[in-house]
């Protein structure tokens, strides 16, 4: 199992991280896509997802 761990950092009002490039590897990065991130309260678990924008 892959492991990634980012930094959450603040920016303005609000906080961000970016998504890791290992992650995008299966992704045509040149298409245009919405990261969908998807929280699991019974297994407090978090997924990530991408749509491609048509």
């Amino acid at each position: 199992m892959a492991e990634f761990k980012r930094k959450l950092y603040k920016r303005g009002s609000s906080f961000e991280t970016t998504v890791p490039m290992p992650i995008l590897m299966f992704l045509d990065i040149k298409k245009k896509h919405n990261v969908v991130f998807s929280y699991d309260e019974e297994a407090n678990k978090w997924y990530i997802k991408f749509e491609e924008i048509k």
